[in-house]
């Protein structure tokens, strides 16, 4: 979306001066009911989120009702996770990042939101999953046992948000899953991104059968080239709850050597019927955001 800034409250700064008009401009063109933002700073008194809705509202697109919660970007671990000797560094957090709530995530929606019933799993501990898959170097495991006391599954957050649509509710299941690369031959971001989609694949089967359900985020993954281990994706995509309505290869982001690859997903349960679904992808800014807006378009029978 490109909401995200080196510090906090630049983005604050910024949708204040319509510094950040072009993202806002691309999310009011594509008239969402329900967008998944990834990528959004936070702030505790969720300013932000409230000057986006303001200037969403400005430009036609009524989105009054949010789901914002906050991530673990920049939630210092008290570990030096990455073991280079220092303590909280950015690599030390929870989830990457240089500040509290950096790139954080943020649902909007034209109808509704029952908190109540919404679940925030991003405290899940990668240790406690039932295929944890934890880096191990060749004479140990790579984190302490300290460390894996306290250190979260998920990078950036995971949401299970429950939205009342005039048709029935809606569970919007997000999250932003770990960049398989920026780590050694022990691969712990790999392991850490395989644990995460595998995270989804243990949760839907929890669902009741007639719950209506999409899975939406950043997978950063890609089935048939990039860095991450590629079983735990198959078996998600594969996942006989849910269907894929973009094309496996249909690039949905864009890194400046040249490399575009299918890591953005929105996945709705068999329940609905696919009316259309497409990458919009017009032309990226040298500057901005590496993602392309996904949209699907559902009917409820």
């Amino acid at each position: 979306m490109g909401l995200s800034r080196d510090g906090p409250g630049l983005l604050v700064r910024d949708l204040l001066r319509d510094d950040a008009l072009i993202a806002v401009t691309r999310l009011a063109d594509a008239r969402p009911d329900i967008a998944v933002l990834q990528g959004v700073d936070y702030d505790h008194d969720q300013v932000a989120i409230t000057l986006l809705q303001e200037r969403l509202a400005a430009l036609g697109l009524d989105l009054p009702y949010r789901y914002v919660r906050r991530p673990n970007t920049g939630l210092d671990s008290g570990f030096d996770l990455d073991r280079n000797g220092k303590l909280g560094e950015p690599r030390d957090m929870q989830g990457y990042g240089r500040f509290a709530g950096q790139g954080g995530m943020a649902v909007l929606s034209r109808f509704p939101i029952d908190h109540e019933a919404s679940v925030d799993l991003s405290g899940a501990l990668w240790a406690e999953q039932p295929e944890a898959g934890l880096p191990q170097t060749p004479e140990r495991p790579f984190f302490s046992a300290g460390a894996l006391d306290v250190l979260r599954l998920h990078s950036v957050a995971a949401w299970d948000v429950a939205i009342e649509t005039p048709t029935g509710r809606v569970r919007v299941l997000t999250f932003h899953a770990s960049t398989p690369v920026f780590d050694g031959p022990e691969d712990r971001n790999g392991l850490r991104n395989a644990a995460e989609l595998r995270f989804w694949s243990d949760y839907i089967d929890t669902l009741q059968a007639d719950a209506r359900f999409v899975l939406a985020g950043d997978f950063n993954n890609d089935l048939a080239a990039g860095e991450g281990l590629k079983p735990a994706l198959r078996a998600l995509l594969n996942h006989p709850r849910l269907q894929d309505p973009i094309p496996e290869k249909t690039g949905t982001a864009k890194w400046r050597s040249g490399l575009s690859l299918h890591v953005d997903y929105v996945l709705p349960s068999r329940g609905f019927r696919v009316a259309g679904a497409q990458v919009e992808r017009a032309p990226l800014a040298e500057a901005g955001p590496r993602h392309h807006p996904v949209w699907v378009d559902l009917i409820w029978d």
